[in-house]
């Protein structure tokens, strides 16, 4: 028996923010992504044997990324998003952490700490040397 697709999984639009890079002007910035939410029904459609069980079971949900190209924010020009993640399985997501857990790891692995140092800098120590005037 043959299934389409849209009737094993719910699909709804979703937006979600990604950092690119224009490669016109080297600036990156944030960009707000259209996707396609594709999320697995809870049961299988009536009319399906054993074999159609098991395919239905090994279904997981993902995300299909509908837009292809931004354009920047600084030049206006339209530039293409890599394509190596147009489409995600939401259990991939799950694990990855946020952004500002990992600038905080980053920092702690490069032995920054998150709190700002107070005040300025100390001055170097002052010279010795005797002044020698002008002659």
């Amino acid at each position: 028996m043959a299934v389409d697709e849209r009737s094993l999984f719910n699909a709804r639009p979703e937006t979600r923010p990604g950092r690119y890079q224009c490669p016109r002007c080297r600036r990156s910035g944030e960009y707000s992504i259209r996707w396609m939410r594709h999320s697995k029904k809870d049961r299988l459609p009536s009319g399906g044997d054993e074999s159609d069980r098991a395919k239905f079971a090994k279904l997981r949900d993902y995300l299909l990324r509908l837009d292809d190209e931004v354009t920047c924010k600084t030049c206006g020009k339209k530039f293409e998003i890599p394509s190596q993640h147009s489409l995600i399985f939401l259990d991939q997501l799950e694990g990855l952490p946020n952004d500002e857990e990992l600038e905080r790891e980053i920092n702690a692995a490069a032995g920054e700490s998150d709190v700002a140092p107070p005040g300025p800098p100390a001055p170097p120590p002052a010279s010795t040397r005797k002044p020698s005037g002008w002659k």
